[in-house]
């Protein structure tokens, strides 16, 4: 998915806020922040405009909740770039986990995004879901519990440098994903072929017998998101 980051600076120009601004708030405020009880599950989007601008009052930051998360939901599409590569590891028979922080909504699209991408994956991990948001390290260890690989065994990426720290402590393998190619190209490095570049043959023969998600066996490594 295309980062909220990227979303939130832009809300943050349009609206003239200091660069990061909400993203000083969030970390301020800490577990017990609007931001981190959404993440966990406690809050809905609904739910979470109310407290999460106090937060921001009261860190002296004005702003419109549903505006935030409307300019969030409104950039959050798929990577075409990222999907081709994840093809690509599972082709060559190394699992692929999703591990994110998202939300509850209100209405029937509540589960529209991750329905869409799960089949992409072997194991899917909602922070929402689970009651627990990166930076947690239990979320990191229970991703690579329903992956069925060690972290040591595994590569992880975030475009969040904090998301990464607790999971290179755990032995993982870290990508901050600033750029999609510039991570693809250390990650093709990592697992030692190309994840960028027009599919090989072998790779396009290995996607056609690829066994079901589910039933692969663990190489290392496996990747996590």
């Amino acid at each position: 998915m295309e980062s909220p980051l990227h979303a939130i600076a832009r809300y943050e120009r349009e609206q003239g806020l200091a660069p990061n601004s909400i993203n000083r708030v969030v970390a301020a405020s800490g577990d017990a922040g609007a931001w981190a009880r959404l993440e966990r599950g406690e809050l809905t989007v609904a739910t979470f405009c109310a407290p999460f601008e106090a937060d921001c009052r009261a860190h002296g930051v004005d702003v419109d909740g549903a505006a935030v998360m409307a300019a969030i939901a409104a950039a959050g599409v798929p990577r075409p770039v990222m999907l081709e590569a994840i093809r690509r590891i599972r082709a060559r028979g190394l699992r692929v986990g999703a591990l994110t922080n998202n939300w509850r909504r209100e209405g029937p699209e509540d589960d529209v995004i991750p329905h869409r991408l799960r089949a992409h994956f072997d194991a899917f991990v909602e922070s929402r879901v689970v009651g627990l948001r990166k930076p947690d390290p239990r979320i990191y260890v229970l991703a690579c519990r329903e992956l069925g690989v060690e972290p040591a065994r595994t590569a992880f990426l975030d475009d969040i440098g904090g998301n990464l720290k607790p999971a290179r402590a755990l032995g993982m393998a870290t990508i901050k994903v600033d750029d999609a190619a510039l991570a693809l190209r250390e990650l093709g490095a990592l697992v030692g072929f190309d994840l960028l570049g027009a599919p090989a043959a072998a790779d396009v023969t290995r996607a056609r017998e690829a066994p079901r998600p589910g039933t692969s066996g663990v190489r290392r490594p496996a990747t996590g998101a």
